[in-house]
């Protein structure tokens, strides 16, 4: 090739690199261009929603933080590290009983607002309906269901609940606390030194096998085995699944089937699918077999609404689900609260104990009806679960259409309504000296150990929630929760085993507690010395 010819290929590839990187170039602008004009959209929109949250949403004359109110990001926060109840306590002690916590949510710490929220309404009112969100799971069950299926349910289930089903189930469940007391025993027996019991595990053991019993015809065998059944574990393991699940669905509804897709092994939510596969298979056995007792699944099958309808196969599922959650953890948590105050505070300990001992003669008269006379032991209890509420959750409601007034304030419709109990039941404005646990506030005294009572809020303390949708299962959780404690005060003198245990009551919650063990040290009680 002559000199002409190479200088002339060199000269083309020259201006074919200069317009590769003038082309080259001129992409890197148009990017720049479109980034900088995404990031300039995305921060417009949210300094024109911060502001518009500020000075022209329909709550923005509700007391409470500023920041909250502008966007959802402190929520959320905090509802993730599970602190959300603490941090409310906080915020309502220095903004007052009904603050905003979000750009659309509004927190309550009046006892009123119980009422305002979630009791009856008259003929042709609309009722403040449940959070679609927080719901979505439960939409076809007891808990999360519209107003009228919710009747339809209320009316079904409420036959496993009578009187009448409480008196013959007695037998059930006296045999799972027998079962409790006896293991309790044997860990006890032939030693030297007082045995060492993680309680709240032994309490979960027990509520579990209860509910199953009387929900399916048959326990988890958790008292038998000592150990939880995986229909126990998943509904354990999935506490702080449901957190995530809820922080996912504020933010963006179809994430979380994305995220399902993408993981399939092992994704949010597989806890609780699996909850409903185990329930799934319980009802499809229990329907095969040929058994007729009086437990829940009975009721809900022989039992049908107004209108001659029976639950479908769908319903009977995710009904019984529920029942089994709310059935045994939350009495469970409970009873280890009750527990874990007993431990740590002595002269209670010393009164309940002499209730207890000197109301019966023999372990034999502690039974469903006996232990209604024990008021302290029910002082202890209420007290237990103001201090440590069963459920940390607000359960939300959504302001009806036309909106509401809550607590004097006028409330836009489509508000988020949220009464987390522990603010509530730990508010200043409610209880004399809130974080200290004085069963005597329950009794008919207005004072004690130098602390006065005023007991015009005591009615902030709703463990059970009122209203149309209020616990069905709340007189068979005081029954347990009696009995047990009963029995297990009757038998043994409580005291922390470990320095571990101190702060057990410091826990994050979501839809339910994430409790660490609760090692608690048995010591067997010398009758003749009572």
């Amino acid at each position: 090739m002559d000199h002409s010819a190479k200088d002339g290929l060199l000269s083309i590839m020259i201006r074919s690199h200069s317009r590769t990187d003038t082309l080259t170039m001129a992409m890197w602008d148009n990017l720049t261009v479109w980034l900088l004009t995404a990031v300039t959209l995305v921060a417009v929109t949210l300094l024109f929603n911060t502001l518009y949250n500020l000075y022209l949403h329909p709550l923005r004359n509700l007391p409470g933080p500023r920041l909250w109110a502008s966007s959802h990001i402190p929520y959320t926060y905090h509802w993730m590290n599970g602190r959300m109840g603490y941090v409310l306590r906080d915020l309502h002690e220095e903004f007052g009983d009904v603050i905003r916590v979000a750009p659309n949510r509004v927190s309550f710490t009046h006892p009123d607002a119980w009422r305002d929220v979630r009791g009856h309404r008259k003929p042709g009112q609309l009722e403040n309906g449940k959070d679609p969100i927080f719901y979505a799971m439960s939409q076809h069950n007891i808990l999360g269901a519209d107003r009228e299926d919710h009747a339809r349910f209320r009316r079904i289930l409420s036959h496993g609940f009578s009187a009448k089903a409480m008196q013959d189930q007695q037998p059930f469940i006296a045999a799972y606390i027998d079962l409790l007391i006896r293991r309790l025993k044997e860990m006890t027996q032939n030693k030297k030194s007082p045995a060492v019991a993680n309680l709240g595990a032994w309490f979960n053991f027990t509520t579990f096998d209860v509910i199953g019993d009387l929900a399916f015809g048959s326990p988890f065998g958790c008292l038998e085995k000592s150990d939880y059944h995986p229909w126990v574990t998943a509904i354990l393991g999935g506490v702080k699944e449901f957190g995530t699940i809820q922080a996912i669905k504020w933010h963006s509804p179809f994430l979380l089937n994305t995220i399902k897709a993408l993981f399939p092994q092992n994704y949010v939510g597989k806890n609780t699918d699996q909850q409903s596969a185990y329930a799934h298979n319980k009802i499809v056995k229990r329907l095969e077999s040929s058994t007729s007792r009086p437990d829940f699944l009975h009721a809900m099958v022989t039992a049908k609404s107004e209108d001659g309808r029976a639950l479908t196969t769908e319903e009977l599922v995710t009904n019984a689900r529920i029942l089994i959650l709310a059935g045994s953890e939350t009495t469970a948590t409970a009873l280890t609260a009750t527990a874990y105050y007993l431990a740590t505070h002595p002269r209670v300990h010393a009164e309940l104990s002499r209730e207890v001992r000197t109301a019966f003669s023999s372990e034999e008269q502690i039974d469903f009806f006996s232990v209604n006379k024990l008021k302290y032991m029910l002082a202890v209890l209420d007290e237990s679960m103001r201090m440590f509420p069963p459920v940390p959750a607000s359960l939300p409601r959504v302001t009806a259409r036309g909106g509401d007034v809550v607590c004097g304030y006028p409330i836009a419709e489509g508000a988020k309504l949220d009464i987390f109990m522990w603010p509530m039941n730990h508010s200043s404005r409610n209880f004399s000296e809130p974080d200290k646990f004085i069963p005597e506030r329950w009794l008919d005294v207005d004072e004690f150990d130098g602390v006065r009572f005023d007991k015009s809020r005591h009615h902030a303390v709703q463990a059970f929630s009122v209203g149309p949708r209020n616990c069905i299962g709340k007189n068979l959780a005081y029954v347990e929760m009696r009995l047990i404690l009963a029995r297990l005060i009757w038998n043994f003198d409580l005291s922390l085993a470990d320095k571990t245990s101190e702060n057990w009551d410091n826990c994050i919650g979501f839809g339910l507690w994430v409790k660490p063990e609760l090692n608690i040290r048995l010591s067997p009680v010398n009758k003749a010395a009572v």
